[in-house]
């Protein structure tokens, strides 16, 4: 294992997140955005922690036209804050229920409202509104000068395409979880239930210097799984089983995202095949991920490798998608994504199909977009079904 990254980022990185978001507001005419989830507040502030685990409390970022952002924030993260880059930090008592923010968020946007200004907020897919429903209804109404436009697109471009030190971390990371599954041979044997796999799996990953292993999910049976995103049974391991794991291992706040299969005492010629045709589509996939190349583009050349054996490729909507401080970030690599490719930006290709009596079988890879072609980020599977 190479030595881990610095932890975080330098105040440098943030400027010029901030900077080119500052751009891309310019460009639509707004004045600021407001963010309220984990993912867009750490990767303009830098504040990372656990405490978003709990839905009590609401936390806000705002992006001002020009200058470093602001938080509005429970004075809990207060200290915290303070180790980040901003300095501007206004705090309430929180939980306040009746004033959870509100009042100053009011004090900040009144002005911009008074001016009949525009701010921006995440409304588009995979975004989620993070404070009650009600106070935001009740924030608007009460600035009604404010133009709220949807700022889905200028977030959503920033965090598509990886800065060098964001590489870094997720190669890290993805590194770790390519030693936790070499090590899968070692411990999981017949005999075994699959919950007492799973925790030898997040051990051994935790071991390899893992922060995290927050999703792990996979399957087992014979010939096949059924479904691939199952906590585990005491059903234990039987020859001839076909065992899945997939682990969304973190490092530092960012994610991999990857499986890996393994036939258990004997793999029968259809699984085989299966597991063939997929290691052949990810092949296609990684030919494919090119700067320019358009994620629809990326997933017809995968689905047309599984159309040997499922013409439906699983039937699961998409064949991979992007990587980062999320499991699962834009874009999706899918019939209706036509994204365009950049270089730098990190993706999981994740091929699937279904076979035989009910079963499906998954395959994934991390990689990143190179100016020529890809890096694999997690080490390439096994071209054959790995037996143990």
């Amino acid at each position: 294992m190479s030595e881990a990254p610095t932890r975080g980022f330098t105040r440098a990185e943030y400027a010029r997140r901030t900077e080119l978001a500052q751009g891309l507001m310019a460009a639509q005419g707004l004045s600021g955005l407001l963010l309220m989830t984990e993912a867009e507040v750490r990767y303009f502030s830098g504040f990372h922690t656990l405490f978003w685990q709990s839905p009590t409390r609401p936390w806000f970022l705002f992006v001002p036209a020009q200058g470093k952002p602001i938080a509005i924030i429970p004075e809990i993260g207060a200290a915290l804050m303070r180790q980040t880059w901003i300095e501007d930090i206004r705090t309430w008592s929180a939980p306040q229920p009746k004033d959870d923010g509100q009042s100053l968020l009011m004090d900040l946007l009144s002005p911009l409202a008074n001016a009949n200004a525009g701010i921006g907020v995440m409304k588009g897919h995979e975004t989620t509104l993070r404070m009650p429903l009600a106070d935001y209804e009740q924030l608007i109404a009460a600035l009604p000068g404010l133009r709220i436009a949807d700022a889905t697109g200028i977030v959503r471009s920033l965090r598509m395409v990886k800065s060098p030190a964001e590489i870094g971390k997720l190669a890290h990371i993805c590194g770790i979880g390519s030693k936790a599954f070499e090590a899968v041979p070692r411990f999981a044997h017949e005999g075994m239930p699959l919950e007492e796999v799973f925790r030898a799996f997040r051990r051994e990953a935790l071991l390899h210097g893992a922060d995290d292993v927050p999703y792990l999910v996979g399957g087992a049976g014979q010939g096949g799984y059924q479904d691939v995103i199952s906590p585990p049974s005491r059903r234990a391991l039987c020859k001839g089983d076909v065992l899945m794991l997939d682990t969304g291992s973190t490092w530092d706040g960012y994610f991999c995202d990857f499986d890996r299969n393994f036939a258990i005492g004997h793999a029968d010629d259809l699984s085989r095949r299966a597991y063939d045709v997929l290691f052949r589509a990810a092949e296609a996939g990684m030919a494919a991920a090119r700067p320019g190349t358009t994620c629809r583009e990326l997933f017809q050349a995968m689905q047309s490798v599984i159309a040997e054996l499922d013409d439906q490729g699983g039937d699961v909507g998409r064949l991979g998608h992007g990587l980062g401080m999320q499991l699962t970030e834009w874009p999706s690599h899918a019939a209706f994504d036509d994204t365009v490719l950049e270089e730098n930006m990190v993706l999981t290709l994740e091929p699937s199909l279904s076979y035989g009596d009910g079963h499906i079988m998954v395959h994934e890879e991390n990689i990143v977009v190179g100016a020529k072609g890809v890096e694999l980020l997690s080490t390439r599977a096994a071209p054959e079904l790995p037996v143990i």
